[in-house]
């Protein structure tokens, strides 16, 4: 009986563990960045200068594959501009057609 009860308690402790994994992608993304979103906002700063209303640390095409996305108004409008996590190369500088959302 008792082996029965550790081998049912081993499996929800393992199958817990295996949940907190999936669930938590960010910090991932986040230790496979050679640059930090500090260092990433002040290059997009450059390109685009304003004020940020919104980033993020992404996973998209083009580039490493990671990116860091910066939303910066500036004037009348809000443009997107992405920054490679990796090298801190400018990937995107667009209007952005979302900022009403």
């Amino acid at each position: 009986m008792y082996k029965s009860i550790a081998l049912a308690l081993s499996l929800l402790m393992g199958g817990h563990a295996f949940a907190a994994q999936a669930e938590s992608p960010a910090p991932q993304k986040a230790e496979q960045a050679r640059i930090s979103m500090a260092q990433a906002r002040k290059i997009a700063l450059k390109v685009v200068p304003g004020q940020v209303v919104k980033q993020e640390l992404e996973k998209e095409a083009g580039g490493s594959g990671l990116r860091y996305s910066f939303d910066i108004k500036a004037g009348k409008d809000t443009r997107e501009v992405g920054v490679d996590a990796k090298t801190g190369k400018v990937l995107e500088n667009s209007l952005d057609n979302n900022a009403m959302d």
